[in-house]
């Protein structure tokens, strides 16, 4: 606005605006980019709460945001990603090398080490 040649004050006022006629809603935003993240991407909590505080997005929306994503969908498709990166790695024989490539794999993805864990075992 300001490249624009907007004056701050007309700027203020417009920001404002926006945010009284609920055009600009970081809530809500929080909540949509967790699911498009999650959904298409298969995205775990831990990357889409980092990339949430890189677009300073507030402690409080992104733990809203995050608790839309059920304990059973979020378990499933980990277990989804778990499966197709084991198929992929049918060729290795070393035990610990699959294992390893296979937690990193996860841990990339944005998965705690717990839900790691259980589906490693």
């Amino acid at each position: 606005m300001f490249l624009l040649g907007c004056p701050a004050r007309q700027h203020d006022e417009l920001i404002s605006a926006l945010i009284e006629d609920d055009y600009l809603n970081e809530e809500r935003f929080a909540i949509q980019f967790v699911g498009g993240k999650f959904r298409l991407k298969h995205w775990g909590k831990i990357k889409i709460k980092y990339e949430l505080k890189s677009k300073q997005i507030s402690e409080y929306c992104i733990k809203k945001a995050l608790a839309t994503i059920t304990t059973t969908d979020y378990l499933k498709t980990a277990q989804k990603l778990f499966d197709a990166k084991r198929n992929l790695l049918k060729s290795e024989k070393n035990i610990f090398i699959k294992k390893r490539k296979l937690q990193d794999y996860l841990m990339q993805k944005g998965y705690e080490i717990s839900v790691i864990k259980e589906l490693m075992d």
